[in-house]
């Protein structure tokens, strides 16, 4: 009886001229952001998690940037028991330690537009499908309206 044989996949011309290397340059970078803000808290140092992120939304571009800074304003206005901090890189909103909520602009990753989104620790549930991120292009009087019910929502 012989022994099985290995199976090779066959290259195609559309696999041969892309390559997959795993994750992407920006998602490397996140990832290596995360890693310092990590290592940061396990040395026991108390940066000052504020100022951080304060100086990550000055580095943006200025649209973002625009955008960045104004939802700051209202969610340390409208939630001021969530701690401003970084979170791979980006600015984000915790409580007890817990990221709320994150915003993350379109650059980060080529996005074609700003995110504004909650992790599982926001108190958004509602049935069986609810979002959890939002695509967020301009802040007008009515959109944070409804920024500032969400966060209000996700640490009710």
């Amino acid at each position: 009886m012989n022994p099985p044989q290995k199976r090779t996949a066959k290259k195609t011309s559309a696999t041969q001229d892309k390559s997959y290397d795993g994750f992407t340059e920006e998602e490397r970078g996140a990832m290596k952001e995360r890693a310092k803000e990590l290592k940061a808290a396990s040395r026991g140092a108390k940066p000052d998690n504020e100022t951080a992120l304060l100086e990550k939304i000055a580095e943006l571009p200025e649209s973002d940037r625009a955008i960045a800074e104004r939802l700051h304003a209202i969610i340390t206005a409208s939630a001021p028991e969530l701690s401003p901090k970084l979170w791979y890189g980006m600015p984000a909103y915790a409580k007890d330690g817990k990221v709320v909520c994150f915003f993350q602009n379109a650059g980060k990753f080529k996005a074609r537009y700003n995110t504004f989104g909650f992790n599982d620790s926001a108190n958004l549930d509602d049935g069986d499908l609810w979002p959890t991120a939002f695509a967020l292009t301009k802040l007008t009087p009515a959109v944070e309206k409804q920024i500032i019910a969400l966060v209000r929502k996700a640490v009710s």
